[in-house]
């Protein structure tokens, strides 16, 4: 158990079985796009540190961009209105696209995203995303490749912030206190 600030952090996922799971999903990604060249998106900002080390684990070509999307802001609980903050500078027309995700949730970020990105024309588009909480889940979609599943908590560390906070962790924590405990990601 940590503390930082007024948050108490409970470790969920050491680093050890962070790299362990990228590594599997890497092999799984590998094989499902053999022969081809995938065009990685990464959703800013808290997918960037997943994304660096999926990119490190393939052994197939990729081309990497990101997008931006938001619906937080810093709070712990969705807005409900997302809105794109950065857009993509790679076309992905007639491409094999996976858009890279820190946590999936509620999915109606998700699902705004790839509705966008769909508008593009890629020749595929899967998911893939370390976290997914399916019990939250309010839109129909598929997430392709999952890191772990997990329940109800609000989380931090390895890219994954609170109020642009703990990104630089390298475990995951599920975040307690006054400021984090009640919420969701």
């Amino acid at each position: 158990m940590s503390r930082h600030g007024k948050n108490r952090l409970t470790l969920l996922y050491s680093r050890d079985q962070i790299a362990k799971r990228v590594r599997e999903m890497a092999a799984a990604i590998d094989t499902d796009y053999a022969g081809a060249e995938l065009v990685l998106v990464g959703v800013l900002r808290g997918a960037f540190v997943f994304l660096a080390d999926l990119v490190r684990n393939l052994t197939l070509p990729v081309v990497i961009d990101f997008i931006g999307a938001s619906s937080y802001g810093d709070r712990t609980e969705t807005s409900g209105r997302v809105r794109i903050t950065k857009n993509l500078q790679v076309s992905i027309t007639g491409r094999d696209v996976l858009l890279v995700e820190d946590i999936e949730d509620t999915g109606l970020t998700l699902q705004f995203v790839l509705d966008a990105l769909r508008r593009e024309e890629p020749r595929s588009i899967r998911v893939c995303t370390l976290i997914d909480k399916r019990e939250r889940r309010a839109a129909n979609l598929r997430v392709d490749y999952v890191g772990f599943d997990m329940g109800a908590g609000f989380i931090v560390g390895y890219g994954i912030d609170y109020a642009e906070n703990y990104r630089q962790l390298p475990d995951i924590y599920r975040i307690e206190g006054p400021e984090g405990g009640h919420g969701e990601s």
